[in-house]
């Protein structure tokens, strides 16, 4: 047996093909070229069950939770892009063993793509030739979204669409709050980033809490619904311990959950998202006022620091209906924030931040506010109830479980009555299953590709001459890759509308790249980012397309600005970012630029091949106006949308398209679908560049940056991408 970088027994898990899940304990070993498992601990010469031959090409999926028989199980699945029929899934009862195995194998990934372009200089081009493959160029990865898991492990559940999906019902979201609290600790939080900071003030100090109010108004929301409240403690325990407590639905949260009495699964979406039911003990004055009761969409991810985020927002469902005697209530944002912190004394401390914004509904919230305070004040106070419970208590290691719900569809005379009284207020905010799903798998794409800080190693003895040449670098820098002309822009024609104004709609503009922060070239040496500066190319036109089908390599289409750019002797990097659903949605950005730098790290992602691309193709989303909790959910943390999603290489003779697919990951990877989702409300920043890993390679620089305003669906044209 060749060396075994990590082994053990997990969870095999599964699908049969009649549909119903199966696990089977297996015994797993990963080595530097195989991960493999066995019925049992291997011996000498003995034939695993089956293997999958692991190199640059292969993907961790983070499947997140499974519910088995009630119980949870953390799943992950390992395949290879070029053949995604072909996979190996694995789940384990404990998260901490989960993780580590994911890092493993994403070790040896990686170790893999470094070994095969360490310097990014193994080139495949490939040029475009007319109609082959419909107008495609044959690129490693041109087929990849085509495919799915065939076999007995795919566990995806066929009346749920994973996809993303546009105009079925207002568009809305799960939202991140915690994504203002990361923010605020860095010291990234420059006044000319992209993003606004959130201003809380304290209110009080309850049961050892600190209790923190949202001190901006919200004018889309109703009057009924409450300013976001927050209270921040510390608990002694793991963040993995607080986190299978705040997940359970079992009889242990009576015990530190006061305005907890019944709660139920309704649905499971995916590893990552569920919509559950929820029944509240509120004991403000109980026989007069009506009992409150929810339904919503819980989402949870964690975080590379070790911390975890459960995120809440209601959403009406059909198995979910109102229930006669309860008045349901709705959770506009909410969830809990769990951080480690230093142990002390030998004992492990986590901060918890429990966030809450709800409108309780019913008579009594218009008329008498210190009914809302003290409802909110007694379900804030669970992480009071947390900290006590685990400082009393041993038993941390039983799995945490849900209950399944019967249907509690209602056709009672009171439940219509109640659902029509909430139609009104409710209707405008409810979301689609996938756009759900969508935005709740956004933070975790972030989080789980997103730009890693600490994988420079610099040697003492290369600094000094580093930092001599620093000067002349930045000069050469500067000389090389800034063209000299500017490019008359009225050569080329988009059918989204360009605009500068400050209030304009339905349009686009240059953002500026001082927005963005990039790493700099002292980054190898003490992490420092900087404003991105100018950008590398021009953003000359933006299209907005939609069809019944998935349009890709939209470079070819005639008229457009890469072909126009390409009759003008420039050259052209096409981003098509591809929203599929029942209507197929793709903006298309158009990057010009006179010529590429030969040798510079732009034109080594344009010539090189599609490991060295997707292990370099980053992406900086944010969003400057619009509701702050979809600014939260987005962010402004870098993403490598190569490892994130299927993203496809067309290598023209005078252009490389990107057709980036947003759907085609199971793992949480919605940023731009939310984006999309709810962009008739929001201007959206989008900043794309090349990463830089290596010291001759900084400071990061832009390929170009876009800000889109307040888009309409309906604005989306159907393009001609006739070959002939």
């Amino acid at each position: 047996m060749s060396k075994v970088i990590y082994e053990g027994w997990m969870v095999r898990y599964g699908r049969r093909k009649i549909g119903r899940s199966f696990i089977h304990m297996r015994y797993f070993v990963l080595e530097p070229r195989v991960l493999a498992y066995y019925k049992k601990k291997p011996q000498d010469n003995q034939v695993p069950i089956k293997t999958l031959l692991i190199d640059g090409n292969c993907r961790v999926e983070d499947r997140g939770l499974k519910t088995h028989h009630g119980l949870m199980v953390y799943v992950l699945s390992v395949y290879n892009q070029k053949e995604k029929y072909h996979r190996i899934t694995m789940a384990a009862f404990n998260i901490q063993e989960a993780l580590i195995w994911k890092e493993k194998i994403q070790f040896v990934i990686d170790q893999h793509q470094e070994s095969q372009v360490p310097n990014g200089n193994k080139y495949v081009s490939f040029e475009y030739k007319s109609g082959m493959d419909n107008g495609r160029a044959a690129s490693s990865s041109d087929h990849e979204s085509q495919f799915s898991a065939q076999e007995d492990e795919d566990d995806s559940n066929p009346n749920l669409l994973r996809r993303t999906t546009i105009g079925n019902g207002p568009p809305d979201s799960v939202f991140d709050w915690t994504r203002e609290i990361d923010l605020e600790l860095t010291n990234q939080n420059a006044n000319n980033q992209a993003f606004s900071r959130k201003h809380w003030r304290l209110l009080q100090c309850q049961n050892g809490l600190r209790i923190f109010e949202e001190l901006l108004e919200v004018e889309y929301l109703p009057r009924s619904c409450s300013r976001a409240m927050k209270a921040v403690g510390v608990v002694e325990a793991t963040c993995e311990e607080i986190f299978e407590q705040v997940m359970s639905m079992d009889g242990t949260r009576f015990e530190w959950d006061c305005s907890f009495q019944y709660g139920s699964l309704v649905e499971e979406v995916d590893g990552h998202t569920a919509i559950l039911y929820h029944r509240l003990q509120l004991d403000w004055f109980s026989t007069v006022v009506w009992p409150r009761d929810l339904c919503y969409v819980r989402y949870w991810r964690r975080n590379d620091d070790g911390s975890y985020v459960v995120l809440f927002r209601s959403r009406e469902h059909e198995n979910c209906g109102p229930q006669p005697g309860y008045v349901r209530a709705h959770v506009e944002s909410g969830g809990f924030n769990i951080s480690p912190l230093k142990p002390r004394n030998g004992r492990p401390r986590s901060q918890v931040q429990h966030l809450i914004q709800i409108d309780l509904k019913g008579w009594g919230v218009g008329y008498i506010s210190s009914f809302q305070q003290h409802c909110l004040l007694q379900m804030l106070n669970s992480v009071a109830g947390l900290r006590e419970w685990f400082a009393q208590t041993d038993e941390r290691g039983a799995p945490p479980r849900i209950p399944v719900m019967v249907n509690m569809a209602s056709a009672s005379v009171s439940s219509k009555k109640s659902l029509k009284l909430q139609d009104s207020s409710v209707h405008h905010r409810s979301a689609s299953l996938d756009q759900i799903n969508t935005a709740g798998r956004n933070s975790a794409m972030l989080d789980e590709y997103s730009d890693d800080d600490e994988e420079f190693q610099i040697a003492e003895d290369e600094q000094e001459a580093y930092l001599i040449n620093q000067a002349n670098d930045v000069k050469k820098t500067a000389s090389e890759e800034e063209p000299g002309d500017k490019i008359d822009l009225s050569w080329f024609v988009g059918n989204l509308r360009y605009d500068e104004r400050e209030k304009a709609r339905d349009c686009w503009k240059v953002s500026d790249g001082n927005n963005f922060r990039v790493r700099s070239k002292n980054f190898c040496f003490d992490k420092t980012k900087i404003p991105a500066g100018k950008h590398l190319m021009d953003l000359v036109a933006v299209d907005w397309f939609k069809d019944t089908k998935r349009m890709d390599h939209v470079a070819r289409r005639q008229g457009c600005a890469a072909q126009v750019a390409s009759e003008k002797g420039l050259f052209t990097v096409v981003f098509n970012l591809q929203v599929p659903g029942s209507t197929h949605y793709s903006m298309v950005f158009y990057f010009v630029t006179k010529a590429l730098v030969p040798g510079s790290l732009l034109q080594r992602f344009v010539d090189g091949d599609d490991e060295f691309r997707n292990s370099r193709f980053k992406l900086i989303p944010s969003v400057p106006k619009g509701s702050w909790i979809v600014r939260q959910s987005v962010g402004s943390t870098p993403c490598l949308l190569g490892k994130a999603v299927d993203c496809n290489y067309i290598r023209g003779p005078k252009y490389l398209e990107v057709d980036v697919d947003i759907g085609s990951s199971t793992v949480a990877n919605g940023v731009l679908g939310l984006v999309v989702g709810v962009i008739t409300t929001l201007v959206v920043d989008m900043a794309f560049l090349v990463q830089a890993n290596a010291t001759d390679e900084l400071p990061e620089r832009l390929i170009g940056a876009v800000r889109v305003s307040h888009i309409e669906l309906s604005s989306a044209i159907v393009p001609n991408l006739d070959p002939s």
